[in-house]
């Protein structure tokens, strides 16, 4: 089976700043990452031949992108994957462009979340018996965290602090990016004596709530060539949906998430990648929640099972680390607006291989992954990417 290595570039990205946004609707934000991403493409929009739009709340079908940029009577579909939902946008578009259906099509992430009137995120439909308990995501993620420390016999304070030390590095990495929500720095101790939301989970344990946009343009490597020479080109994309299977089985550990390691898998076979820690430059990941973040550098191979404490207290994923993670800031720093945050993670990886990532841009960015993680325990939708600098 042949795989999207190679076979699509990236020509030209935009992203919004994150934030409480009052002053623009979801309309609005669309316009300003798309041309954003046209302008940086060096195209106009009547080249563009699809588009996929991402978005979970904010918009019903692929209109408000055609009522956005004025692209009359093309195709666009809308794509909803909970928190994967841009980044499914983008793969959907990647796979159009590589069956040559399109020679260059855009793909868009939207959310405005700020006048929904959630503190949180807002209700997402689920098929159920009915009879579950509610689990929203701090509390999913807060048993994971209790979880984790009994497994691995953490105490109370080993595993505070490790979380601890993970905000306290994305809210370092956040300072040195301007279209972050949250742009000042923290200290263990802050995050230790942050007020609780869900036990163990405090304040700075878990994301906040944001508007965003961003969008992609996305071409054959061969015509990428005449737009520029900086293009990047898609290394691998895998995606996974559970089945509600695992809680069913008395092995599961609780400690680790399934469909994190078949996406990851995926997009490391097509890529080529034997040891992502080692082959990768830097990575973006879903850090809605400290532990989140933690467990994401155990199934996505950047930790040992069970090592990751040690891997945080050594400053391995640090922007002087040896992979750094979430060098934006993460959504610990730009809050996650649903549909966006997958874009908005790709384009952070597009500066750092162009180069252009400013005051955090790393000493060496060949290769990078983005990673999302949606839904409910036991039955999240996966999706990770990997881009990598054109030959």
């Amino acid at each position: 089976m042949e795989g999207i290595k190679d076979r699509v570039a990236i020509i030209g990205m935009g992203c919004t700043n994150f934030g409480e946004l009052w002053e623009k609707d979801a309309i609005a934000m669309l316009v300003d990452c798309c041309f954003e991403a046209i302008e940086d493409a060096g195209i106009e929009t009547k080249d563009i031949q699809a588009g996929w739009l991402g978005s979970v709340m904010s918009c019903w079908s692929g209109e408000p992108l055609a009522y956005a940029l004025k692209l009359e009577y093309i195709p666009i579909s809308r794509n909803e994957s909970f928190c994967a939902t841009a980044t499914e946008a983008f793969r959907n578009a990647c796979y159009a462009v590589a069956a040559g259906i399109y020679d260059i099509v855009i793909a868009a992430g939207v959310e405005k979340q700020k006048d929904s009137g959630f503190a949180g995120l807002g209700g997402v439909p689920m098929t159920t018996s009915g009879v579950e308990p509610p689990t929203p995501p701090a509390i999913q993620f807060a048993l994971a965290a209790t979880r984790y420390a009994h497994h691995y016999g953490l105490s109370y304070e080993e595993l505070k602090t490790a979380m601890a030390k993970i905000a306290v590095k994305n809210h370092h990495n956040g300072t040195l990016s301007p279209r972050a929500h949250f742009r000042r720095e923290i200290t263990v101790e802050q995050a230790l004596n942050a007020p609780m939301i869900t036990w163990p989970l405090g304040l700075f344990d878990c994301c906040g709530v944001s508007d965003g946009a961003a969008a992609a343009i996305i071409t054959r490597p061969e015509l990428a060539k005449k737009f520029r020479d900086d293009y990047v080109l898609v290394k691998g994309l895998g995606v996974a949906c559970g089945a509600r299977q695992q809680t069913l089985q008395d092995s599961y550990d609780f400690v680790h998430v399934e469909e994190n390691i078949a996406a990851s898998q995926r997009a490391y076979a097509e890529t080529g990648i034997k040891n992502p820690r080692k082959e990768l430059d830097l990575a973006i990941v879903h850090d809605c929640f400290t532990i989140t973040e933690m467990l994401i550098y155990e199934d996505l191979q950047f930790s040992p099972r069970g090592r990751a404490r040690e891997d945080i207290d050594a400053g391995s994923f640090t922007l002087e680390g040896e992979l750094p993670v979430n060098t934006d800031g993460g959504l610990k720093c730009f809050g996650h607006p649903i549909g966006a945050s997958g874009l908005r993670m790709l384009y952070e990886v597009y500066k750092q291989l162009q180069g252009k990532a400013e005051q955090r841009q790393l000493r060496k960015a060949d290769i990078g992954l983005t990673h999302n993680l949606g839904g409910i325990a036991n039955s999240f939708t996966c999706a990770v990417a990997i881009l990598g600098k054109r030959d």
